[in-house]
């Protein structure tokens, strides 16, 4: 019997799109496990510094935020302390950088050091550039990347918290920008602040779609859309409250987990937890003034050529009143925002004939 001649044509190969995935994963497999390998045959010290995709470091960073509200959450309550001690206030400062206006807090700081402490929540890494005799020297806290929208804000805001709570003596503690100022002098500020029966976290209900709206029902039962409040996220509260919010497992996880950023944690977390637990502690209003009237993802910024006496008296005497221990003021806001760089000049200028400092 003879040989039956084969004739082998090309056979096109084709791939379909999981089969491509399936090629693509597995390369990336591959070559994780090649370094892998290289790293563990080379030295078993670079084995122990590599971090894929940095989990190792976001895990670290985790644990490390947890013993610190631990800690934070173990201090002394105000009615554990001695009838004398004096109440200090927290200035907390949560600034992607540097701090352009701080000249204009020296001169307000100045005189009062053993009735304030000053935290600073900046990027990563980053140091400031003032004196050794600054009220800033120093006061970097230890920081992670904190991105607007995301609860990594929420993060930084209560790593503030937290360390400012490690010092026994602060009991007011008031969350600021770069870009904020304060428009009274400090012995005003220090007794309207000590002074006060609440605490001062902006919480309102809104319907909309930027309420409401973002409210998830994965929250349930814990959370009902009844509960769900808004505001600013510039805050002021008492010692009490920092404690337990920095002690909170309950809703602070929900928020994290099902609060994505078009739901803006910085905006709901404070006012809702407070309307759940506390809400007769809070005044329910802030004392950071900030002008919205422009519409808009963000407030109005104010520069140097808008600084006048005018507009800064404006601020300071609002005219709507609003309460302050059950007792109708017009002294509402005590710190105002957005300001930049170029408004600290005539800010100095008028400080000492409009904010008596």
């Amino acid at each position: 019997m003879g040989r039956i001649p084969l004739r082998m044509g090309r056979i096109p190969l084709r791939m379909g799109p999981s089969v491509l995935k399936i090629l693509v994963w597995g390369w990336i497999v591959f070559v994780t496990g090649f370094i892998l390998g290289v790293l563990v045959a080379t030295s078993p010290q670079n084995f122990d510094n590599f971090d894929l995709f940095g989990l190792r470091a976001k895990e670290e960073a985790r644990l490390e935020d947890e013993r610190l509200f631990f800690r934070a959450s173990m201090v002394p309550k105000t009615e554990d302390f001695p009838s004398n001690r004096v109440p200090k206030v927290a200035f907390m400062f949560l600034t992607r950088g540097p701090l352009p206006l701080s000249p204009l807090w020296e001169r307000f700081f100045n005189g009062h050091e053993k009735l304030y402490s000053v935290y600073v929540h900046t990027r990563p890494g980053y140091e400031l550039n003032v004196s050794k005799s600054s009220a800033f020297y120093g006061r970097e806290i230890p920081s992670q990347d904190a991105q607007w929208g995301s609860i990594t804000l929420t993060d930084a805001e209560k790593r503030l918290l937290a360390n400012a709570l490690l010092d026994s003596s602060n009991e007011r503690f008031v969350l600021l920008s770069e870009s904020c100022i304060p428009v009274y002098d400090f012995p005003t500020i220090y007794k309207y602040l000590t002074g006060s029966v609440h605490s001062f976290v902006q919480s309102y209900d809104s319907l909309g779609s930027q309420g409401r709206g973002r409210f998830s029902r994965s929250m349930l039962p814990h959370m009902k859309i009844t509960d769900w409040r808004k505001g600013s996220q510039w805050f002021e509260m008492n010692r009490f409250l920092a404690i337990n919010i920095i002690s909170d497992t309950k809703y602070y996880p929900l928020m994290r987990r099902f609060c994505k950023p078009t739901c803006y944690p910085d905006e709901h977390y404070l006012p809702t937890y407070l309307n759940i637990l506390f809400p007769n502690l809070n005044a329910e209003r802030t004392v950071t003034w900030v002008d919205w009237s422009r519409g808009g993802g963000h407030p109005a910024t104010y520069g140097g050529k808008d600084i006048s006496e005018e507009f800064i008296q404006g601020i300071r005497k609002s005219s709507t009143t609003c309460s302050y221990n059950s007792q109708q003021t017009s002294v509402c806001y005590l710190f105002a925002r957005k300001f930049t760089p170029s408004a600290l000049e005539p800010l100095l200028k008028l400080a000492s004939k409009v904010m008596n400092f």
